[in-house]
């Protein structure tokens, strides 16, 4: 390899991906309704805000777990 290419990980080495979730679209779905719910009527208000703090803390509880779960050999480059 030459100096002049940047640094790349070794053939084979595991790459993290996360998995599938709704947690996207249901955050999605709280802010929106939230917003709606500024127009509307407050039940829409506060669902929507409830909904997004749950979803919120759930995907920042998943993200954790899955960060632990993985070998601490990896190296941060």
């Amino acid at each position: 390899m030459s100096t002049l290419e940047p640094d790349t990980p070794p053939p084979g080495e595991h790459i993290h991906l996360p998995g599938p979730s709704l947690q996207p679209i249901l955050l999605a779905l709280g802010i929106t309704l939230a917003l709606v719910g500024v127009t509307l009527g407050r039940f829409l208000l506060v669902t929507g805000l409830i909904l997004s703090v749950w979803v919120t803390v759930r995907w920042i509880a998943d993200t954790r777990r899955e960060m632990a779960a993985l070998p601490e050999d990896l190296d941060a480059h």
